[in-house]
């Protein structure tokens, strides 16, 4: 689309009421912020940096699918087909962004790039500083740039001198470069896990994952009750109580892997969600590595050339190595000076509330939340468009 619809830096700056909202990327959370404040009667124009809306997930390696039901991945204003099933596959998930933008008309300027979000000099709403020079004027301004937006690659001493092949687990597509070679996965969140599983399906000669931490698995579905479900129910219990009733459950339903270097969390699944570790959600990781197929290593220490070298001493010699590390919010240059921001970069709010240091600044999408990412983002679009829209209420009456 063209950009016709931002303002260059020397048009003239419409008044507060006029303004838009800015709604900086295009994914998800972006688009479903968007509709949600038209179908209020705000304004909302949605700035991407890329050519077209869910560039992330274009992105994503070819055998993703959806953790969370199709019914409860939907964003608000569009259900997702039938026809895609239970477990949305990432193509399908594209086509739906793809289709939502259209169907709801939503006004989308691709090819700007949000650099630095300042207050207006008129001390009203918000100064979006972009590429081409422009300066962007706008009521209020919902950041939904991502949680996956910069691949997170820890400084392991000696890396530079790994001679085989290094990649981040964003860098992965599919196995077939990898069929016959051996492979060490580093990381196992379920972009790793699943991962590992791909290539061992995809006929690599040889799968390791390196492991720091064990983490807690989950089955995805048992007997048609989807893991979203019991994550729904119980997300608003006490932690301690959660803690309490997964335990058992798990031993139940997972065997125990610790043989085969997987051992049960010390620590209670609720307890490391609130510190930020999602479980793993098996879609075939628990079989892979009772079969031996997926071998569960130490956590890398230091690469010395072709050997990486592991934190209990142990030297292996892959050919390749994919880390599946996580990723980086990323959001520093473009507000960490408003202090919205905590200590390990992920902002203080979300949803409907804006900090009180930047009102009108609004954040969606930077939580991993069990219940699931899909169906949080449509809750924060109806939250942000529902302060939005009574804030500018109350801005009329008072004039």
């Amino acid at each position: 689309m063209a950009d016709s619809t931002v303002a260059s830096p020397r048009s003239s700056v419409p008044s507060h009421e006029d303004r838009p909202v800015y709604v900086i990327g295009g994914g998800p959370g972006g688009l479903a912020a968007a509709y949600a404040l038209r179908a209020r009667g705000v304004r909302a124009v949605v700035l991407e940096k890329s050519d077209r809306v869910g560039a992330s997930w274009r992105r994503h390696y070819d055998r993703l699918r959806l953790h969370t039901t199709r019914r409860l991945s939907a964003l608000p204003g569009l259900p997702m087909p039938r026809s895609f099933g239970r477990w949305v596959s990432r193509d399908n998930v594209v086509r739906y962004l793809e289709k939502y933008a259209e169907h709801h008309r939503l006004e989308i300027v691709t090819g700007v790039e949000v650099s630095r979000v300042e207050p207006a000099p008129d001390g009203t709403g918000w100064l979006l500083r972009a590429t081409g020079g422009r300066e962007l004027t706008g009521s209020a301004v919902v950041v939904a740039t991502g949680f996956n937006h910069t691949p997170r690659v820890p400084d392991w001493p000696g890396r530079d001198t790994y001679t085989g092949a290094f990649l981040h687990a964003r860098e992965y597509r599919d196995a077939r470069p990898y069929a016959g070679r051996d492979v060490l996965v580093v990381g196992v969140g379920n972009t790793g896990a699943e991962i590992a599983v791909d290539l061992v399906e995809g006929g690599a000669a040889r799968v390791r994952l390196s492991v720091r931490t064990a983490p807690h698995i989950l089955r995805r579905s048992t007997l048609g009750w989807a893991a979203q479900f019991t994550a729904i129910l119980v997300r608003r219990l006490p932690v301690r109580l959660v803690d309490a009733l997964a335990g058992p459950l798990a031993r139940v339903s997972v065997p125990d892997l610790s043989a085969h270097g997987l051992p049960r969390p010390d620590t209670g699944l609720y307890s490391r969600v609130t510190d930020g570790a999602i479980p793993v959600q098996d879609v075939g990781l628990v079989k892979a590595v009772r079969k031996g197929k997926v071998e569960v290593v130490a956590a890398v220490e230091r690469f010395e050339s072709g050997t990486v070298v592991l934190a209990d001493g142990n030297r292996i010699e892959p050919e390749a190595v994919i880390a599946a590390t996580g990723y980086r919010r990323a959001l520093e240059g473009l507000v960490g000076h408003l202090d919205v921001l905590d200590g390990r970069g992920r902002p203080v709010v979300r949803g409907g509330r804006s900090a009180r240091s930047a009102p009108d600044l609004y954040f969606t999408g930077f939580t991993n939340p069990i219940s699931g990412m899909l169906r949080e983002l449509a809750l924060d679009a109806q939250k942000i468009a529902r302060t939005v829209a009574r804030r500018a209420e109350r801005g009329r009456a008072a004039r």
